[in-house]
């Protein structure tokens, strides 16, 4: 069976519950880095996620049906 990919909401829910337990001072040595790798993993999903996201804000779809970048005019 193959695994869901977390959404971007999940994995920052995730992230910011290990932030909070790494901050809590509660967490032995071992446990802690293998926590830090994990949210440095999910530091990376959420971004790259987020950047794909702004790649597709940044496109606007003209009336002939082609995907341009879109730019602002001053």
């Amino acid at each position: 069976m193959a695994s869901k990919e977390k959404t971007f909401e999940e994995s920052l829910t995730d992230l910011e519950n290990i932030v909070k337990e790494l901050e809590s001072g509660n967490v032995d040595l071992d446990k802690a880095i293998e926590k830090y790798s994990e949210a440095m993993k999910l530091a990376k999903t959420c971004s790259d996620k987020l950047t794909n996201a702004s790649e597709k804000v940044n496109k606007i779809l003209k009336e002939n049906g082609v995907l341009e970048d879109f730019e602002i005019e001053e």
